[in-house]
């Protein structure tokens, strides 16, 4: 496994992080889930990323049994708050009262006293920034929290919340968490630049566009029984709009160039997205530990450029490169 800072600050992170959005707590029992947390620190991943809002709360839940134990030190722990955790007017956004009131419970459910990364999961139209921003630096004040993040949000929304933070003197954003992937590129024209600039690192989720890159989708045939397509609780409607004849047609054709890299689809997928410089980690799922294995083959591996040429020529009627796809929810659910 090797290592890299999280954007310009201090905190240095694995390259491949542990993530359990659609798994830990819905899609795998909680011993399968636990043996793949094994498995990621058998393979030298440190960082593990979860949110409140994953399976109801349970995620975290089971991530922290699952680390229960470990040397606190020896690990980075990531989490997010936004989107609706209770039924109530102000169980979502980033108001100050949902902000205190998600952290503690998030505390409470990973079993530690502080986490590394606490990221905005979505930007909040409703609450003035300045709220928010406070809100964060007064949990880095108090210890709960080490550094601020955001995730999925648009290069506008960054460096609006960086000129307020530099205003008034706040904490920084250090990262941001994207949709990013050899399919999915809306990141590229302005998030990055801008991120580049001002030492915000991203730490990518769906490298594998929601297992399409795989190559386990065949144009003309059903999915896989048990595969993310076919569970309505494990992301079937998120992958629905990849499921197309012509993209998955297209992903086929990488398979030579896999082969030719020594890697497999799933390997040459994340291998990718650590081809760019302003990655600080991506982060992988899994519901089986040999998934785990399997992908951390892409730590350190360097692509040449004549391959990643190869991997453009063959993907580029299908890239999704519009950066006003990154979704701004203007209201909260």
């Amino acid at each position: 496994m090797e290592f890299r800072h999280l954007g310009r600050s201090g905190l240095k992170i694995s390259e491949l992080a542990y993530g359990n959005w659609i798994t830990h707590g819905s899609q795998v029992e909680e011993e399968a889930a636990a043996a793949c947390v094994r498995a990621a620190l058998d393979e030298g991943i440190t960082t593990f990323d979860t949110a409140d809002v994953y399976a109801g709360t349970r995620a975290e839940e089971v991530l922290g049994r699952a680390l229960k134990g470990r040397r606190r030190e020896s690990l980075e722990i990531f989490t997010k708050v936004y989107w609706p955790t209770g039924e109530g007017k102000n169980d979502s956004g980033l108001s100050r009262k949902h902000i205190m009131e998600s952290i503690h419970g998030s505390l409470r459910r990973l079993q530690t006293d502080y986490v590394d990364l606490y990221q905005a999961h979505r930007y909040d139209h409703e609450t003035p920034l300045e709220e928010t921003l406070k809100a964060f630096d007064d949990l880095v004040r108090q210890g709960k929290v080490l550094y601020v993040g955001v995730s999925e949000w648009r290069a506008e929304e960054i460096a609006r919340a960086l000129k307020i933070a530099d205003e008034m003197g706040f904490d920084r954003i250090v990262s941001n968490q994207p949709q990013y992937s050899m399919l999915w590129r809306v990141i590229e024209s302005e998030v990055v630049p801008l991120s580049e600039q001002e030492g915000i690192g991203q730490v990518v989720f769906s490298p594998l566009a929601q297992g399409v890159l795989t190559g386990k989708y065949v144009p003309g045939q059903a999915p896989p029984a048990g595969s993310r397509a076919t569970d309505p609780e494990g992301g079937a409607a998120v992958i629905k709009r990849l499921m197309r004849d012509d993209v998955l047609a297209r992903v086929q054709e990488l398979r030579p160039v896999a082969e030719d890299a020594g890697l497999s689809m799933a390997q040459l997928a994340v291998a990718w997205v650590l081809q760019n410089p302003n990655v600080s980690a991506a982060i992988i799922g899994a519901t089986r530990p040999e998934q785990v294995r399997d992908n951390v083959r892409a730590a350190g591996v360097r692509l040449d450029p004549e391959l990643l040429k190869r991997i453009d020529d063959v993907l580029e009627p299908i890239l999704e490169r519009d950066p006003a796809k990154t979704i701004s929810p203007r209201q909260r659910a």
